[in-house]
């Protein structure tokens, strides 16, 4: 870990106020939630399970959270107020690590636990368990006699998951190092009770990046095994074309009954590219590219750019429209390469390098079409606009793909002998 990214102990952060953007308190935090992985990994953060006003125990993710500071956690603002439930593999750390008993490795020690340090990777949002403040001898956290000392995680023994068995809780752990394409092939390969039981265990994010990589007949399979609400939560967290997609696969009464229990800004863009056809560049195209006003800055386009959840092929440019910003946005006015970013100073205003010679894919734009406009011009993802003129959403070419490539394209061993990284 990189010198100076920030550790926290954990009792520090015990009913601490958690607050929202604008200043206005959500809730206190009332325990965290980690991940124990295999092979002798640190337990990975998730997630902070929060106490909001009316009592109820909700769980935000470590993704929604943008500071951890003195007194206070801030976050995105963006929570589920569904009811915190502990999955198979999530342990709380304040009600099941502290005060216990665990042995040293280097001198079979029996050691209690007082406290825990948790330190955010650097260069990403993610969160480690790395440090433990222990006391030598036997007595709880309140007995003062026996030496106290901080050890690393590797020090201590008394943690770690059974690589040998056969519970999800192994199964995820080990996953946990995997792409989601690869994870993806490995749940497809699983029996039914098998994969509804890895479904069951991952969190809402990681699951929603591993159905977009899953077959048609998976992601049906696996959705229709879910709590309603966590599958309506699981396609907030899916990409928005995506879960179009698969909703499109379910029967109408369920469809609709999953949209309804959606957030309704999120429900309202599946929507949207619900009412196109699917071959089309309305039905193709993802509602959330990268969107900047004409007063924003090179600056502040590479700011939106270096975002670690976007995929390449939305990073690789900006589109420049009127308020409002979210799609169906004010009037388009072009697009910015990642390229031109690159080469003017940061204060330059995006209006001003926009590139406005290409024109615009209409959303009954039909698949053939899309696919040569983007062969055509070189590109990996093209505007798709309405009648007034207003940005609809973008279409990449990893979409396009998906709709091109046989349906068991998602089958092929890309690391075997007749994969394509077996030739040399």
């Amino acid at each position: 870990m990189a010198a100076g990214a920030p550790r926290v102990f954990v009792s520090h952060l015990s009913g601490v106020p958690v607050f929202d953007p604008n200043g206005d308190q959500v809730g206190r935090v009332r325990d965290l939630v980690a991940m124990l992985r295999v092979g002798g990994r640190p337990p990975r953060l998730l997630g902070m399970v929060v106490e909001v006003v009316s009592r109820r125990r909700i769980f935000v993710p470590m993704t929604r959270v943008t500071g951890v500071e003195s007194g206070q956690v801030i976050t995105t603002g963006v929570v589920n107020m569904r009811r915190f439930e502990q999955r198979p593999t999530e342990r709380l750390v304040l009600g099941e690590f502290l005060d216990r008993r665990v042995r040293l490795t280097e001198t079979d020690e029996e050691v209690t636990v007082l406290d825990v340090a948790i330190q955010q990777l650097p260069a990403r949002r993610d969160w480690e368990i790395d440090k433990f403040f222990v006391r030598k001898g036997r007595g709880g956290a309140l007995r003062r006699k026996g030496e106290t000392l901080t050890v690393e995680w590797s020090a201590i023994s008394g943690f770690s998951l059974e690589e040998h068995g056969q519970g999800a809780e192994s199964l995820v752990a080990t996953f946990e190092r995997l792409r989601p394409t690869d994870v993806a092939n490995a749940m497809h390969h699983l029996t039914p009770k098998r994969r509804a039981e890895v479904a069951a265990a991952l969190d809402d994010d990681r699951l929603a990046d591993v159905l977009e990589e899953l077959p048609g007949d998976d992601q049906v399979e696996i959705l229709g095994k879910l709590e309603e609400d966590r599958a309506a939560d699981v396609l907030e967290a899916m990409d928005p074309d995506d879960a179009a997609d698969l909703l499109s696969e379910l029967p109408e009464a369920d469809k609709e009954r999953l949209l309804a229990l959606m957030r309704p800004d999120d429900a309202a863009d599946v929507r949207r590219l619900l009412s196109y056809e699917e071959r089309t560049a309305g039905g193709l195209m993802t509602t959330e590219p990268i969107i900047l006003r004409p007063d924003a800055t090179v600056a502040d386009a590479l700011a939106r750019v270096r975002q670690q959840d976007l995929s390449p092929a939305l990073a690789a440019q900006v589109y420049v429209c009127r308020s409002p910003d979210e799609t169906p946005t004010g009037k388009y006015l072009g697009t910015v390469h990642f390229q031109r970013l690159l080469r003017d100073p940061p204060y330059t205003l995006v209006s001003s390098i926009v590139d406005s010679d290409l024109v615009p894919l209409a959303p009954d734009t039909p698949l053939p079409a899309v696919t040569s406009y983007l062969a055509a011009y070189n590109m990996v993802s093209v505007p798709v606009v309405d009648e007034s003129g207003s940005l609809l959403g973008a279409v990449t070419v990893d979409d396009v793909l998906d709709h091109l490539l046989p349906e068991d394209w998602r089958e092929t061993d890309f690391q075997g002998e007749e994969g394509i990284a077996g030739g040399r």
